[in-house]
């Protein structure tokens, strides 16, 4: 088998073309995610806080001087970029659990029916009661 066939198979296969939509969808999602944490939910926690923006936090090592740019531990990064993670962990799960509850099937809701005997052992009963209707 050649290397192309070989490779070609591989990209299209399914669960492949599902997992390279799964990860643009996650890309796209986690942008909006970022989005929501940074935009609308950070402000309103940084006024209650006393008008603090965390992504402007940081503890300064050496300061700018010349050319040499500042060195920092941006930590308020950090927190913004931890809590993004937290959101987008959260809704995958919600998302997954709602996506489980309606491919399990209906029979777990209920008892499941015992199968039906085999036609030879149907046919049997069927024998034994008339013999013992008959016996009566």
């Amino acid at each position: 088998m050649s290397l192309v066939k070989e490779f070609k198979e591989f990209a299209m296969k399914g669960n492949m073309i599902d997992m390279a939509v799964g990860i643009i969808i996650g890309a796209a999602f986690g942008k909006i995610v970022s989005s929501l944490v940074s935009d609308i939910i950070m402000p309103p926690i940084g006024l209650l806080i006393g008008g603090v923006d965390f992504s402007k936090l940081s503890i300064v090592i050496q300061a700018a001087h010349d050319k040499v740019p500042e060195v920092a531990i941006r930590y308020g990064q950090f927190i913004q970029t931890a809590l993004d993670f937290t959101i987008v962990a959260f809704a995958i799960f919600m998302a997954l659990k709602a996506i489980n509850k309606l491919k399990r099937p209906e029979t777990q809701d209920r008892p499941a029916e015992p199968p039906a005997p085999p036609a030879d052992i149907q046919l049997l009963t069927e024998i034994r009661d008339l013999l013992k209707n008959r016996a009566d």
